[in-house]
Order: structure tokens, then C-alpha cells, then sequence
């Protein structure tokens, strides 16, 4: 592909956006559904969460296997049919007949997923460099703000016809499987070096300092995210603003709405800033908005915390996706960011448990205070391993 003449409008960003939001429906489209599942299949409330548990797992496993074969074979060879796996057993879902079918259902529909996510910023690191590939990352991570913010309202209104319904939603997965093999432009993958060879240079590209900064920083990036602020923020309005769940439901959307807004410009905040500054911004960001939230409750902290928030995974995530994609060549890139998305995965793993640590006499500060602290641990990595790329035309 021509990069000097590709635009942020070409069909190529489309397809790539599509496959964003197809990544995040796996979760946040069926959540509104559990408590009718739960009644439907005479569950406790502990069954259901194997529901999601069933759907990353795979992932875990599989998403470094993809991007070897994504490396080795190309990027649409494994995108396309992943998304008919995703599309096809996502569908089956709604016609499952017990919850073990569903469950089994699920694994496969994680399977499909497994390489959706990494295989997507592979293609943005493909097909633009310099600030356009800047610019598409930030669009990107815009889209999927929306669709974290969107997809919830869209399984509640499914859910109050029939909880079958959500399950409708993955079908949308083929339609764009089968444009993305007819119409998508990829890189030509070169003649595959030896297996040997690959691996040297995979983890040559990953053993070197600001990688490993980077590694740990989204670590930690996704531990104060599934952590702090999905697991604790809405029991903070619960027990403190006394919030129903339509209140808390728009309080995280907003979050994600603003994260949208911040990341849509990142195209002209990468022509202004340097990449460390947008980063040690978005840092500091996550930090006044935690100690803030750690504060005696009040709406005239809490707006402007999540607001705050907002800015700051507006600014890291595709910040950061940005520099690791410029890191590694095309031949070991979607190997490279599925070892991103595997990093990604412990985070959200990790964030529940570590920051329910700091949960205690029933005190919600500690956690809020654990994550402005998991925030100086980023800003002290990145100023310590992290510099400057000068070539980011890969």
C-alpha cells in the first residue's frame, strides 16, 4: 500500500474499526443479559461469570499462536476466518439449550476472538506510518471507547425482548470476514525466514529496555482500569452516592465517551507533543483522578474524576499502541503485539485481585489510593526506560 496516498477515510480504516468493534462485543454487549441467563438456567450468580471467564481464556492461550501464523501465513489468512469463528458460534449462543452448551459455545466464540484485537493494530501498523498511523490509532481507540460505551444499552434493549437476542449481535462478524478477504489491502508477506531465524528476531525486537518499560507500563495501565475502576468505581456510587444502576451504567459511559473524544485527537496532539510527553501527561492524568476519587464523596470531585480519566486512557492507549507497533518490522509485528495483548490480559487478570488487597474495613480508599500508586510506578518506568523513537516508518 502507498502510504503517502492512503487516507484516514479509505475503506481499509473502515474495515479495521469493524473488527475493533466486533473485538469488544464479546463482553460488553451480553453483561445485560445475566441476571435474565441467571433465572433462565437456574444459576447462582458465580456460574454466570464463567461466561466470561470461558471467552478470554482462550485467548490467554491462543492469541501468541495467532500472531506467529498471522506472521507466517499473513494477516487475512487468520483474520477472516477467526471472525467466522467468532460470527458462527457467537449466533449458536442464542440457540443454546442448556448453560454447558452455552459455556462450550462461548470457548469456541474465544477462540475466534483470540486474535481479533492484536491481528487489528497489527493492520494500523501495517498500512500507515508516521503521524497517519498516530492519527489511526487514535481513531481506533476512539471507536472501541464507543463500543464499550454503546454495546451495553444495545444488549439491555435486546435483553428486554428475549436474552436470545443479544446473541444476534455476533452474526455481524461474517458479513465483515467476508469483505474483509474480498476488498482489504494487507502488506505482502515476505518469504518466511526459518522458524529459527523468526523466533531470534521476535525476541530480539522484545528483549530490549523500553519494550519491557512499555510491557509493564500497560500492565499496570490495565490493572488500575479492571481494578480500580471497573470493579471498585461502581460500588463507590453504590455505597457512597447511593446511584441506581441507569446512574452508574451512564457514570462508566461517560468515562468512555470521554475517552473517545480525547483519543479522536490524537493526530494533532502527536503533531505537538512528543509521544513521552502524551504519555507522562496521560500518567499524571490517571493519578489526580484517583487521589480524587479517594476523596470524601462528593459530585463536584466525582465529574470531574471521570472526566479525568477519560483523558488519561485517552491518551495512553493508543499513545502506546503507537510506539509498540513502530517497534517491530512487519515479518514479526503480529507476533509482537500478541505478546502485547497476552501483557494486556494479565493486567486485566491481575487488576481485581491486587487492587482488592488494599479493599479494607470496608474502606473504598485504599483502592483508589493503590491505583494513583500503580500510576507513580508507571511515570518512574517510563522515565527511566523509554526513548524516543526516530524511525517509525516499519
Amino acid at each position: 500500500m502507498d502510504q503517502k496516498n492512503s487516507r484516514p477515510n479509505d475503506r481499509n480504516v473502515y474495515f479495521i474499526f469493524s473488527v475493533t468493534l466486533i473485538a469488544v462485543m464479546g463482553v460488553a454487549s451480553i453483561t445485560p443479559a445475566f441476571p435474565t441467563i441467571i433465572e433462565y438456567f437456574h444459576l447462582s450468580p458465580t456460574d454466570i461469570g464463567l461466561l466470561i471467564t470461558a471467552f478470554t481464556i482462550p485467548g490467554v492461550i491462543l492469541t501468541p499462536l495467532m500472531g506467529i501464523l498471522a506472521d507466517r501465513m499473513g494477516r487475512k489468512s487468520i483474520l477472516v476466518p477467526s471472525l467466522m469463528v467468532f460470527g458462527i458460534a457467537g449466533t449458536l449462543c442464542a440457540f443454546a439449550n442448556s448453560y454447558h452448551q452455552l459455556l462450550v459455545l462461548r470457548i469456541v466464540q474465544g477462540m475466534g476472538a483470540a486474535s481479533l484485537g492484536s491481528i487489528n493494530i497489527t493492520l494500523v501498523g501495517d498500512l500507515y506510518s508516521g503521524p497517519k498511523r498516530a492519527t489511526i490509532m487514535g481513531y481506533n481507540a476512539s471507536v472501541l471507547s464507543i463500543g464499550v460505551a454503546t454495546y451495553p444499552a444495545l444488549g439491555g434493549m435486546f435483553t428486554m425482548m428475549n436474552w436470545r437476542y443479544v446473541f444476534a449481535l455476533p452474526a455481524l462478524a461474517i458479513p465483515v470476514a467476508l469483505l474483509v478477504w474480498q476488498y482489504m489491502q494487507t502488506v505482502p508477506i515476505i518469504k518466511p525466514i526459518s522458524g529459527r531465524s523468526y523466533f531470534h528476531n521476535v525476541w530480539k525486537t522484545i528483549n530490549r529496555k523500553p519494550v519491557w518499560g512499555l510491557f509493564f507500563t500497560n500492565i499496570l495501565v490495565f490493572i488500575i482500569l479492571y481494578g480500580s475502576y471497573l470493579t471498585f468505581f461502581p460500588i463507590l456510587l453504590k455505597n457512597e452516592y447511593n446511584a441506581s444502576a441507569l446512574i452508574i451504567g451512564i457514570a462508566m459511559s461517560s468515562m468512555s465517551l470521554t475517552t473517545a473524544l480525547f483519543s479522536s485527537q490524537m493526530g494533532k496532539l502527536n503533531k505537538r507533543f512528543q509521544k513521552k510527553q502524551l504519555m507522562f501527561a496521560g500518567i499524571i492524568a490517571y493519578f489526580i483522578s484517583l487521589i480524587l476519587l479517594s476523596a470524601p464523596p462528593g459530585w463536584a470531585l466525582l465529574v470531574p474524576a471521570i472526566i479525568i480519566f477519560g483523558l488519561a486512557h485517552g491518551l495512553m492507549i493508543p499513545t502506546m499502541q503507537t510506539v509498540l507497533v513502530s517497534m517491530a518490522s512487519v515479518n514479526e509485528r503480529a507476533a509482537f503485539m500478541s505478546i502485547n495483548s497476552m501483557v494486556l490480559r494479565t493486567g486485566q487478570s491481575l487488576g481485581p485481585i491486587f487492587i482488592g488487597l488494599f479493599y479494607i474495613n470496608n474502606s473504598l480508599s485504599g483502592v483508589f489510593m493503590a491505583g494513583a500508586g500503580c500510576a507513580i510506578i508507571m511515570f518512574l518506568l517510563i522515565a527511566l526506560t523509554f526513548k524516543p523513537i526516530l524511525d517509525e516508518t516499519n
